[in-house]
């Protein structure tokens, strides 16, 4: 089973649709550039404006951590400038999944 990484990102006031497009880029940029990635989503709170769930799913922390190595390389600028504080990020276990 793959560890998962998620982040939650809050947008600054007005730039909600800036942070949700260049999440959405940043999907490519994590899975055609770091190895040990097996996956990427992005959610959208549908309660609490602004705010934004990143969740990726590696191969092990140890994985993760070699990837955010060279996540620094990755041109980020847009999100940057639109969250509105760092983003918060946790390590989950996948304990089960189903997808039809």
């Amino acid at each position: 089973m793959t560890v998962a990484r998620v982040y939650y990102m809050y947008a600054k006031d007005g730039m909600a649709d800036e942070l949700e497009a260049g999440l959405c880029k940043l999907v490519d940029l994590v899975m055609d550039n770091l190895e040990g990635c097996r996956g990427v989503e992005v959610r959208r709170d549908k309660e609490t404006a602004g705010r934004f769930m990143f969740v990726e799913h590696w191969d092990s922390i140890e994985a993760h951590k070699a990837g955010a190595a060279a996540f620094g390389k990755l041109n980020i600028g847009s999100i940057m400038g639109a969250l509105d504080r760092p983003p918060e990020g946790y390590y989950f276990d996948n304990l089960a999944e189903r997808r039809p």
